[in-house]
């Protein structure tokens, strides 16, 4: 067959869907191509151009536009024939070539098996789809014809290539809604990677569907008999198990073969939304539904456009699901945003709405691009998007917003908006008060209260599942960490050359260029917020700023930092933020004397000036910061203290009251050693001071049993 069959084979497809001058566009791409691509040829012996040839027979089955199929001709010719872009824009167009673009810049850098080279890629792919997605559907049937012609490659590339379907590709084509591409891109991926394992699953089912063809057969005339008596429209498909998903099912799940095998799954197809809710009462009054399976996805469509009933029932001591939809649903599952183009004639509200879905989530992409600080980060994000199992919630007003399971209120408020989530302070779940990290169910109506000023909790981290909630936590406590880190490095910096009296103000531009070179860093600002974040030494920096950057500080660090002799102390709030901490060995409050001691990465660590974790050698104890507390703290502070007690009925709870007697907030109460006589109880509460700590004491030592009360300090 020559090639001039094929490609009428095609224009004769598509004159289906297409008019003459449109065909003929596609046709002139086509012999532009054979003419690039003269002499290549395929792995298998073939001549090149039978690929890009079949790459445009599976977008006519899309139904795609004449430019998408134009780009499927031409998709090789920028990388394979050095023909430029812009004699491609001549010849077909600014659209054409830049689709062209678009799918080759995404062939060019091929996924290594990196983490690194992959995540890059997988960022040029999202601005490729965020500028025309009809670029990520040309690279899908591109990927599928080299799926299917994957034989005559070497071992490696074919394992390279079917990992990166199964972890890029299918999902993608998932997420698009376009579910057939998807399962066949999965089923091709697996029997790659997995050949054995292909073969022996693809066996058993062949066995299992020999055996069970009576039954299947018996459950399809019952219900076609069912409504034809009710005179419902609707054609009844059997529904085939992938073998991608059985071994999924049986790896993950942990369901044997036959457990999987044992549903025996339906389709029916219908003529308007009104039916297939007709169908669903008429399929309901032959066999008994299970409870807790019946999932109406046409009221609520997944958030890749998809639509359909779905009930699972009990009959002839079997399972059965069914799924029902209309033709167009049916499309629209089988062909998701390519559907999009097929209707192009005659809109429809549902491919609108599936469009402003894929337009969504392309544009929350984009948000993430751009707030993630490198690739590997921004596709750990996205890993999460493309692997979702819907919940759907209301707001307040009634809009249904869809959530990945296991979502939170928190990931909720960021799905809403970037500066909603970041105000967050508390949510209501059906009108009662919740917490912020309770996973939401389908179904719950949830709002968010917000305060303004408030920032993200760094414990939201670990709780939250969407990648748009992550990547903005991240981002804002990144900002916040860099803004606290260069307050406190200034302030460190000041004290340090305030000790070698002299101001930051009076060094010159250029000594300070000289410094920042020397270090390594790009500003001024680089080098500060090092100091604040315990990277680099306060007092080394001065002393470089001062007697200029190449003279390396003495090794004497103690007799220097002496003879400045500047122990004038910092002042600390308890309420710094992410880089200033309280020792949990020593506990300090507010009135105790306390020192600053660095901690590489992390800022400062505020210990008690008696804690047995500071150093004790001239040198280390040169590096401490001294510090004073400032005068109106407000904020609670966390103290342990250890009670004897003499053993009675209800002291404890006579402890308890007396701390509450004195506003003292109890954390954690425990008993720790007793015996007959004695108790020693171990009490950690919230203070806000040294005074306020007396107080506590006082009230618990005038208790009788009482015979002893000390602070504890590891």
């Amino acid at each position: 067959m020559s090639a001039e069959a094929t490609v009428e084979g095609l224009a004769k497809e598509l004159s289906t869907y297409l008019d003459k001058s449109r065909i003929n566009q596609v046709r002139r791409a086509y012999y532009y191509a054979e003419q690039a691509h003269e002499g290549q040829m395929r792995k298998s012996g073939d001549r090149y151009i039978t690929h890009p040839l079949a790459v445009a027979h599976i977008l006519a089955d899309l139904r795609l536009d004449h430019q998408s199929l134009m780009a499927a001709m031409l998709h090789d010719v920028i990388e394979d024939t050095g023909i430029p872009k812009d004699a491609l824009s001549e010849q077909f167009g600014e659209d054409v070539a830049e689709l062209v673009d678009g799918v080759s810049k995404l062939t060019q850098i091929e996924f290594r098996s990196r983490a690194e080279a992959q995540a890059e890629n997988f960022q040029k792919m999202t601005l490729a789809m965020a500028r025309d997605i009809r670029v990520i559907l040309v690279k899908l049937a591109d990927r599928l014809h080299n799926m299917r012609t994957l034989g005559p490659m070497p071992y490696e590339k074919r394992q390279r290539i079917a990992t990166e379907t199964l972890d890029i590709y299918a999902p993608i084509a998932n997420r698009l809604g376009m579910h057939s591409i998807c399962t066949e891109l999965e089923d091709l991926g697996f029997s790659s990677l997995y050949p054995m394992r292909s073969k022996y699953i693809s066996k058993a089912v062949d066995k299992l569907r020999g055996s069970h063809r009576e039954i299947i057969e018996e459950i399809r005339g019952k219900l076609q008999e069912k409504l034809e008596e009710r005179g419902l429209p609707g054609r009844i498909l059997g529904r085939e198990k992938h073998l991608n998903s059985i071994y999924n099912k049986m790896k993950f799940k942990q369901k044997s073969f036959h457990e999987i095998m044992d549903v025996y799954a339906f389709r029916i197809i219908t003529d308007t939304e009104d039916d297939c809710y007709r169908i669903l009462g008429a399929v309901h009054s032959l066999y008994k539904p299970l409870p807790g399976r019946f999932k109406d996805y046409i009221a609520m469509p997944k958030a890749n456009g998809y639509q359909s009933l779905h009930t699972t029932l009990f009959g002839m001591h079997v399972n059965i699901e069914i799924q029902i939809r209309t033709e167009e649903m049916e499309h629209i599952a089988n062909n998701g945003i390519a559907a999009h183009w097929m209707y192009k004639n005659e809109p429809s509200s549902v491919t609108n709405a599936n469009q402003a879905r894929v337009d969504r989530w392309v544009k929350g992409l984009m948000e993430m691009r751009e707030r993630a600080d490198d690739s590997l980060e921004f596709i750990e994000h996205v890993k999460v998007d493309l692997f979702p199992d819907e919940i759907y919630v209301f707001t307040p007003k009634g809009k249904i917003m869809e959530l990945p399971s296991g979502a939170t209120p928190v990931d909720f408020a960021y799905a809403i908006h970037t500066d909603i989530g970041n105000a967050t302070v508390a949510c209501r779940i059906n009108r009662n008060l919740s917490s912020l990290s309770q996973p939401l169910q389908s179904g719950q109506t949830v709002e968010i209260i917000t305060a303004p000023g408030a920032r993200p909790n760094p414990a939201w981290l670990s709780f939250v599942v969407t990648g748009k909630a992550r990547s903005s936590i991240r981002h804002v406590l990144k900002s916040q960490k860099r803004a606290e880190s260069l307050d406190l490095g200034k302030t460190l910096l000041k004290k340090s050359l305030k000790g070698f009296g002299a101001r930051l103000a009076d060094i010159s531009d250029a000594q300070v260029q000289a410094v920042v070179n020397h270090n390594q860093v790009n500003s001024l600002d680089d080098l500060i917020s090092d100091i604040g974040l315990g990277n680099r030494m306060a007092y080394l920096v001065a002393r470089q700023l001062l007697t200029g950057a190449e003279s390396e500080p003495s090794v004497d660090v103690a007799r220097d930092v002496h003879r400045n002799g500047d122990h004038s102390p910092v002042t600390i709030r308890g309420t710094e933020g992410l880089l200033v901490r309280f020792a949990s060995c020593c506990k300090p409050i507010p009135g105790d004397p306390v020192v600053g001691m660095m901690d590489s990465g992390k800022g400062m660590v505020i210990h008690s000036d008696t804690c047995a974790r500071l150093p004790d050698d001239d040198e280390g104890r040169a590096r401490l910061t001294h510090l004073k507390w400032a005068k109106d703290i407000t904020d609670e502070f966390s103290v342990e203290l250890r009670v004897e007690l003499e053993r009675q009925r209800g002291v404890i709870a006579e402890v308890a009251n007396a701390v509450a007697m004195a506003d003292g907030n109890i954390e954690r109460i425990n008993v720790e050693d007793q015996n007959a006589k004695f108790s020693i109880v171990s009490l950690v509460l919230h203070v806000n001071g040294r005074r306020h700590l007396a107080r506590v004491m006082r009230r618990v030592r005038n208790i009788r049993a009482v015979t002893h009360i000390g602070r504890v300090r590891h």
